[in-house]
């Protein structure tokens, strides 16, 4: 790019400074302007990374469309799926009607998602969707939808960190990455730092009125030696501090110190999360595992529920047999699975309920449940005799099913007798 185009750019967006890595990224921004490349802007925080996207929308055949600048790290985690692709009626509570989201809206346009770093997991996975195909469904939506938009992204994530901390998706990571900007951090840009303090000094002695300050050469030593951890936002909040709070207009050294903080150690480029931070991820993760194991105990309690509740059935069948057979015979008294006492045989068999039920399973031990199995016995022997081995007439004799009958052969060792 010649130097009349590059000077052009930057009165347009008024961006001050003459450092190779600045020119660099403008360069290669006007580059990928007409084609519709993912583009992906690297720096730390307060560098000035949302200049580049527009001037690459600016700059692009979409410029006539529309463009969203979304800070994804302000957006709540439970609504920024919502935010972005849409939602329908009744999707959750307060969806009160249908949204488009910004990926509907901003269709044919460009979409600027800066602090990218900071999506959810789940919300990860739509975007790459997005990426790929240009497919989206709307939260609770069914339908698929189609959308054409161009993606710029920024961070200042230290993105390979968080992958191998699996923060981030490492496919995304990719499609995000086509084409990547680094954003030069203000320390390494050398007199871009004075040019920058003279036009914040400029603007507030212009707007507000007042005389503007200038720097000796021992503070414009102090200003090009310091890390500048906040970049050219902190420069221009230093330069606004001291143009209302210094008394006198020419900053020399010891003033500069007085509104410069000693913050040598915060020049990195920000993690999603560090050792012993909390975590909303990690919350998630635990109760879907936690909710996962219920629904398995749930599971389990439920086939055992069943099964004793079929045993028990079993039980009643046999036993309303062998009620119906004694009272034929004209017998008059059964033991009861209860204890020691009896019951009048005028009352139904059937009405037993079912703590009694629970009861003979609890006393199988005693005495009286052991003449009941053999009285049990018995009566399958007698059906089975009295039809000639016919199972199956059997068991509509005593009232019972062929495959109850054919668990009582088996747990009475008739099976064997029969060989």
């Amino acid at each position: 790019m010649n130097t009349s185009e590059l000077q052009r750019i930057k009165q347009r967006y008024n961006i001050v400074g003459n450092c190779d890595e600045l020119n660099h990224a403008l360069d290669v921004a006007l580059q990928v302007a007409p084609t519709d490349l993912s583009v992906l802007i690297v720096g730390e925080s307060g560098v000035g990374k949302e200049i580049i996207p527009r001037v690459i929308h600016d700059n692009s055949p979409r410029r006539r469309e529309k463009y969203f600048a979304i800070n994804c790290g302000s957006i709540p985690e439970g609504t920024i799926d919502s935010e972005l692709f849409g939602h329908e009626k009744g999707a959750y509570t307060g969806a009160i009607g249908e949204a488009d989201g910004y990926f509907g809206v901003a269709n044919k346009g460009t979409i600027f998602l800066d602090e990218v770093g900071e999506l959810p997991m789940a919300t990860q996975a739509r975007l790459l969707r997005v990426l790929e195909t240009g497919e989206y469904i709307r939260v609770g939506g069914q339908e698929i939808r189609k959308t054409d938009v161009r993606i710029v992204a920024a961070t200042n994530v230290n993105m390979r960190k968080a992958i191998s901390e699996g923060r981030f998706r490492e496919d995304l990571y990719y499609r995000l990455n086509t084409i990547p900007i680094q954003m030069p951090p203000l320390r390494d840009r050398g007199n871009d730092i004075l040019l920058l303090f003279r036009l914040f000094a400029m603007q507030m002695a212009e707007k507000y009125r007042l005389p503007k300050i200038t720097l000796t050469d021992d503070a414009k030593q102090l200003m090009l030696h310091y890390k500048w951890p906040g970049n050219v936002r902190q420069l221009k909040n230093i330069t606004e501090q001291m143009s209302v709070l210094s008394e006198k207009r020419e900053i020399d050294a010891n003033d500069l110190k007085k509104f410069i903080p000693d913050d040598p150690d915060s020049t990195e480029l920000a993690t999603i999360s560090k050792p012993g931070q909390h975590s909303y991820e990690s919350e998630r993760e635990i109760l879907y595992k936690i909710l996962y194991e219920l629904r398995g105990n749930i599971t389990d309690l439920r086939r055992d529920l069943t099964s004793m509740r079929k045993q028990l059935d079993e039980e009643r069948e046999i036993r309303q047999a062998t009620v119906g057979h004694d009272m034929i015979e004209g017998s008059t008294k059964l033991p009861s699975v209860m204890g020691n006492e009896s019951y009048n045989r005028s009352v139904p068999y059937n009405q037993t309920s079912a703590e009694d039920a629970e009861a003979e399973e609890i006393k199988a031990d005693e005495p009286e449940s052991l003449n009941l199995n053999d009285l049990g016995r018995q009566m399958v022997e007698k059906a089975l005799e009295r039809n000639e081995g016919n199972r199956k007439k059997a068991a509509q004799e005593l009232g019972i099913s062929d495959r109850t009958l054919y668990r009582r052969i088996k747990q009475y060792g008739l099976d064997k007798k029969e060989e």
